[in-house]
């Protein structure tokens, strides 16, 4: 199935070179979505961009490139307009038989891309501490990434950065030995590890002797005391239990064998330490190994340093980041690494991707890029707290999605049976979180509002899974009146309504590739509430179970099923679910 916009490309480009001459076979017609429909439905700017080339007016070299253009069967009408815009109109036929090779392709339009391995850094939460709301965006955001990337057609690695070691496991670990290991796995076993880590730094701030044993602690795991690590892997499987029931109701695709911890970079920190060393891009300052990567300066202007090894001999967490790079890049040969961190880490990553650059660890064919992301808000436009001032733990918050759904799905449909109720509440309700942050640039910081992002209008999570169980209702009231079943691809496009719904449908193969380069999820969900948007007008404008005829009702259906295999796509590259029923 060919994309008529692709074609509409491909003569376009040809026409180009038969106009202007066989140098400009290559030649970008820059084909974009016209802005209003009186222009047409796209517009075509190569003339714009070549007439300062050639030396000839921008309509003079619209009118040769029209007149080259073999438009065929794809367009009703071709005109130039303004100082030198291509106004293309595909026409009926053209829109039908689109609709048609979209309904018979698994991938709705989507080409795969030129396939390359892409590592993905997200979530990263911290062994024998809960997850907050802090985590939540790196999750959604990184999950999101992690399907489209995969939908795209690349081999996607994830990579779930645990912070599982340091300074911190030395009170963690003398906690347990002191409470005792039965005790500490039950503890840590139905989710308290915000008490744990606070009965532990408790200690540590207020007891010399347990703060002495601690630090002591820390010496004897860093050194492979097998006792020490016993210990710690008890930590560490505990929390890991935790983390899969939080990534278990947010519905994202984390598991265990994904889970590339701090510690499992320990064995290389000295092997990276001696390879800059080696290479001459670190140096000892005041007792300590670093590298000075050009362009950072602190606040007096002196030159940055990354530390690289501290004049102790321990390493911190940038030689973990560095190794963490290297192996990335070299070991698991990555065409692209992706960080989904939040944008206070901007100047540290930059400095790491720097001096992996400097190493050649990096490089054109295989660059790092930071996926930066901002900070949600509450309603009083500062970080989203409890009321007693405390970090959100996550659970409670999805807790409190579902239990907000459930009331809003109740009231939409009384008629649901208990379990379909329950079961459509967890969709919508964690839907609803996850599309709130997506939908916006992530860049930027967004406020937490309940009620919309719990509406069911507006661009919101539940709007589009409602769009979604309404064409879904659809075919059971038709299938229950004996109206059901289409022959498929016997598609008409004869309505304006129609015209725009199938020109919305078209857009997906563009917004995919666009989300998988941009890393923006937000023009994804634009998309998809567009989508739902021109389903809604074209559903009041063109009656489908009561259309005037038999062949009419069977395209009217066709388009219905495009659209929710649309919305249901979509949806599921965002990590969100699209119920049959609401």
């Amino acid at each position: 199935m060919h994309n008529p916009v692709a074609l509409l490309t491909e003569r376009l480009r040809a026409a180009v070179a038969g106009a202007l001459g066989p140098e400009f076979a290559g030649a970008d017609p820059v084909v974009r979505r016209s802005a209003q429909p009186r222009f047409g439905d796209f517009q075509a700017n190569a003339a714009m961009a070549l007439a300062k080339q050639v030396g000839r007016p921008p309509r003079e070299v619209a009118a040769a490139i029209v007149e080259h253009l073999d438009a065929g069967e794809l367009c009703s009408a071709v005109e130039v307009a303004g100082p030198g815009f291509i106004n293309l109109t595909l026409s009926a036929d053209a829109l039908a038989r689109a609709a048609a090779g979209l309904l018979a392709d698994d991938r709705l339009g989507v080409a795969p891309a030129e396939r390359r391995r892409v590592v993905v850094d997200y979530s990263a939460p911290n062994v024998a501490k809960e997850m907050h709301v802090g985590h939540l965006r790196s999750t959604i955001l990184g999950d999101a990434l992690v399907r489209v990337l995969h939908f795209a057609g690349h081999d996607v690695v994830r990579q779930n950065h645990l912070g599982d070691w340091g300074t911190p496991f030395g009170m963690l670990i003398e906690h347990l030995v002191d409470i005792g290991e039965q005790e500490a796995v039950r503890e840590l076993s139905v989710g308290d590890l915000t008490g744990f880590y606070k009965q532990a730094r408790d200690k540590f701030d207020a007891d010399p002797d347990f703060a002495g044993r601690a630090r002591q602690r820390v010496v004897l795991l860093q050194g492979g005391d097998e006792a020490s690590l016993r210990l710690w892997r008890l930590l560490f499987e505990a929390s890991k239990v935790y983390f899969n029931t939080v990534y278990d109701r947010l519905g994202v695709l984390l598991t265990d064998d994904d889970i590339a911890p701090e510690s499992f970079y320990n064995p290389r920190l000295a092997e990276v330490a001696a390879e800059l060393e080696a290479k001459g891009l670190a140096v000892v300052d005041d007792g300590a190994l670093c590298v000075f990567p050009p362009g950072f300066t602190n606040r007096d202007g002196q030159p940055l340093p990354l530390i690289i090894r501290y004049s102790t001999g321990g390493y911190g967490y940038a030689t973990t980041d560095l190794a963490a790079l290297r192996y990335r890049s070299l070991e698991l040969q990555a065409g692209r690494i992706l960080y989904v961190v939040g944008a206070p880490q901007a100047t540290h990553l930059a400095m790491i991707f720097e001096v992996g650059r400097m190493a050649g660890w990096l490089g054109p064919d295989r660059p790092a890029e930071h996926v930066p992301f901002g900070s949600i808000l509450g309603q009083d436009r500062k970080m989203y707290k409890t009321r007693s001032g405390d970090s959100v733990r996550l659970i409670d918050l999805l807790d409190e999605a579902v239990e907000r759904a459930a009331a809003k799905v109740a009231e939409a449909n009384p008629d649901l049976d208990a379990p379909t109720r329950e079961r459509v509440a967890s969709l919508v309700g964690i839907g609803a979180v996850k599309y709130a942050d997506l939908a916006s640039d992530r860049i930027k910081d967004y406020v937490f509002d309940w009620d919309r992002m719990l509406a069911f209008e507006g661009n919101t999570g539940p709007y589009l899974q409602y769009a979604h169980a309404r064409i879904r209702s659809i075919f059971r009231r038709a299938e229950a009146s004996g109206a059901g079943g289409r022959p498929p691809g016997e598609v008409v496009v004869s309505e304006p309504a129609e015209r725009a719904l199938v020109l919305q449908l078209l857009g997906l193969d563009e917004v995919v590739a666009a989300v998988a380069e941009s890393l923006q999820p937000h023009r994804l969900c634009t998309y998809l509430f567009e989508v739902a948007s021109a389903f809604t007008t074209f559903y009041e404008q063109c009656p489908v179970l009561r259309a005037p005829d038999a062949a009419v009702r069977g395209s009217r259906l066709a388009l219905c099923e495009l659209t929710a295999r649309t919305l249901a796509l979509g949806l599921g590259l965002l990590g969100i679910d699209a119920p049959d029923r609401m």
